[in-house]
C-alpha cells in the first residue's frame, strides 16, 4: 500500500514514521529546513517509543502521480495551498485528520467524492525544536486511535484495509460505520476545549474544572451540538455529544465539564490543546475553518450560537495578531 502524507507536522510525522517502519511505501510532503533535515536524517520519534524511520521526503508534490492512500494533516488554513499541487495525483482513497468538519468537502473537490473517506484522529503529539541540522523530533504523547469510515456510512473493505495497515504498523485504528457522527461528536468537544484554551492560555484540566470557564465550554459545546443535530447528524450518545449532556440543565452540563476537568487533572495535568501550542508559538489559529464554519452553518439553518460567536471573534483577533 502506497501512502502520500501531506504535512510534516506532528501528526503527519507520526503517521509517516510508523507506516514506513511497518514496511509501507510512504511519501511525506514537507518543505523548508524541516524537509532537508528529514531527508538527511530520517524522522525521529520520541515519547511512546523512540526510533527513527526513513521515507521518501517530497518537496515537489506536483511530480507525484499515483498513490493508494492520501492523508492530509496540514493546518486547516493551509488546505487550499497544500492540495493545489496534487490535484493531478490519482488515488483511490483520501482522508483528512484535520480539525473540524469542513475537510471532507474540500477533499472531495480535489480527489472526488468517491475517493474521499471520513476520518478523525485521537493522536496527540508535538514537534520539538530542531537542533543544528537535525530535524525536531516528534513527541508522540497521546496514542489514541485514528478512526476511518465511509462518508455515506457502513463498513467497506478499503477502510478496513487502511485500518489494518495502521494496526500492523503499531498505530491504533478503528473503522466507524457512521464516520459523520464520529467527526461531529469529536468536534463538539473540541470546539469547547479549543475556545477556552486560547481565552485562558491554561492547561485543559484547569479551565475545565473551574466553574466560570466550564460554563462557557458547556455553552459552546451545546450550541455546536445543536448545529449538528439540526442538520440531521445523529451524534454519538457519549461524553459531550450525549443526549444527557446536550439536554441537561445548564448547571448539570457545567458539573459534567468540571468532572471531566478533574479527571484530566489526575490523568493528564500538563495536557494543552494543539491550538494553544500554536498560540504559544505566535502562529495563526485554526478559527475560520473550524468554529467559523459552524457559525456559517448556524446562520444558514437559523440556530442561535451567541457564546460560540463571542469566542470565535476573540480567537480571530488573537489569530490576526499572530499572523501580522
Amino acid at each position: 500500500m502506497r501512502f502520500v502524507i501531506i504535512g510534516a507536522g506532528a501528526l503527519g510525522s507520526i503517521y509517516a514514521a510508523y507506516l514506513a517502519r511497518g514496511g509501507y511505501q510512504v511519501s511525506l510532503i514537507a518543505r523548508g529546513e524541516r524537509a532537508a533535515a528529514l531527508a538527511k536524517h530520517g524522522i525521529p520519534v520520541t515519547g511512546k517509543e523512540s526510533f527513527t524511520a526513513r521515507c521518501n521526503i517530497v518537496t515537489q508534490p506536483e511530480k507525484l502521480t499515483e498513490a493508494d492512500v492520501v492523508i492530509v494533516s496540514v493546518k486547516t488554513y493551509d488546505t487550499e495551498g497544500a492540495l493545489a499541487p496534487v490535484r493531478a495525483l490519482k488515488t483511490r482513497m483520501a482522508f483528512s485528520v484535520q480539525n473540524g468538519v469542513l475537510k471532507n468537502e474540500l477533499l472531495g473537490e480535489v480527489f472526488g467524492a468517491r475517493s474521499t473517506l471520513g476520518a478523525l484522529s485521537m493522536v496527540g503529539g508535538d514537534v520539538l525544536p530542531a537542533q543544528g541540522d537535525l530535524p525536531g523530533a516528534v513527541r508522540y504523547n497521546m496514542a489514541g486511535p485514528t478512526i476511518i469510515g465511509e462518508t455515506g456510512g457502513g463498513e467497506s473493505a478499503r477502510a478496513k484495509g487502511i485500518v489494518g495497515a495502521f494496526v500492523q504498523s503499531g498505530l491504533k485504528a478503528e473503522v466507524s460505520q457512521d464516520i459523520t457522527s464520529a467527526e461531529w461528536s469529536k468536534f463538539v468537544g473540541w470546539s469547547g476545549f479549543s475556545a477556552l484554551a486560547i481565552l485562558t492560555r491554561l492547561p485543559t484540566w484547569r479551565f475545565m474544572a473551574d466553574t466560570d470557564t466550564a460554563l462557557i465550554a458547556a455553552r459552546v459545546m451545546r450550541e455546536t451540538a445543536q448545529v449538528a443535530m439540526r442538520q440531521g447528524v445523529k451524534l454519538q450518545d457519549s461524553g459531550f455529544s450525549s443526549r444527557e449532556f446536550v439536554n441537561a440543565s445548564e448547571d448539570g452540563a457545567v458539573k459534567a465539564v468540571q468532572a471531566y476537568g478533574e479527571m484530566m487533572k489526575k490523568n493528564a495535568p500538563g495536557f494543552r490543546q494543539s491550538i494553544l501550542q500554536d498560540a504559544d508559538r505566535q502562529r495563526r489559529l485554526e478559527v475560520n475553518e473550524t468554529l467559523g464554519y459552524t457559525l456559517k452553518l448556524a446562520a444558514q439553518i437559523g440556530v442561535a450560537t451567541p457564546t460560540l460567536d463571542l469566542c470565535c471573534r476573540v480567537l480571530r483577533v488573537v489569530s490576526r495578531a499572530a499572523d501580522s
